[in-house]
């Protein structure tokens, strides 16, 4: 048992340290508007952004309010992904591939919300207002910004624990045929995203395609 723990919340710590280091030198080495650049051809590349939102920049409503469910939703959701977790190390028959994937989808929860809950402190030199991942309508904060000697007054997002953006930098640039209907000549993947949004889909993805292997259904015995 003891090996499985070690397994397990090693591969969480490994793919979380992976991801932070990414993202604290993402943080420190590009600005916003940098341009993309190239990793493996012209297909992955590293585009620099920042969300309120879940994975991929999916968002939970708009504003403070939104942006503080979304990161209470995953604390709960952490918490009860441990719990889970724990629970199934004990269980005899659990398969070892099963607990590598939850801890892939822990790690990657985990990695966002480290996000959201200290990067603002972290990194408050390098909150600019004026960008547009900053500004947030009906904040009731409000900010000055110079554009080409033009002021005006921008209303920018809530900033503290939990209240932090997430980082991304990976994008694929691959483009449908032109002859695809509807989707011809637009990108296949167009979101951004980081090595905790990879972690949770893998480990998603692996669960829905061996389902049955990880939760095989117990013979009953005929009467």
């Amino acid at each position: 048992m003891r090996k499985r723990y070690l397994i397990t919340f090693g591969i969480v710590l490994f793919i979380l340290v992976i991801d932070q280091v990414i993202k604290f030198w993402i943080k420190t080495s590009f600005a916003f508007d940098d341009p993309s650049v190239p990793l493996i051809g012209e297909w992955l590349q590293l585009n620099f952004v920042e969300n309120q939102g879940m994975a991929f920049g999916t968002q939970l409503g708009g504003g403070m309010w939104g942006k503080l469910t979304l990161s209470i939703f995953r604390v709960v959701m952490i918490g009860a992904i441990i719990y889970y977790i724990l629970k199934q190390i004990k269980k005899p028959d659990v398969k070892l591939e099963f607990l590598i994937v939850s801890a892939m989808v822990l790690a990657g929860a985990a990695g966002n919300l480290f996000d959201s809950m200290f990067y603002d402190f972290i990194f408050r030199d390098y909150f600019d207002p004026c960008i547009s991942y900053n500004q947030v309508e009906g904040s009731g904060i409000f900010s000055e910004c110079s554009y080409f000697g033009y002021t005006e007054m921008v209303e920018v997002r809530h900033r503290g624990f939990l209240f932090g953006n997430v980082v991304d930098m990976f994008q694929f640039n691959v483009i449908w045929p032109s002859w695809v209907p509807w989707l011809g000549g637009g990108q296949v993947f167009p979101a951004i995203w980081n090595v905790a949004d990879f972690a949770i889909s893998c480990g998603m993805i692996l669960v829905l395609l061996r389902q049955k292997i990880y939760f095989p259904k117990e013979k009953t015995s005929k009467e």
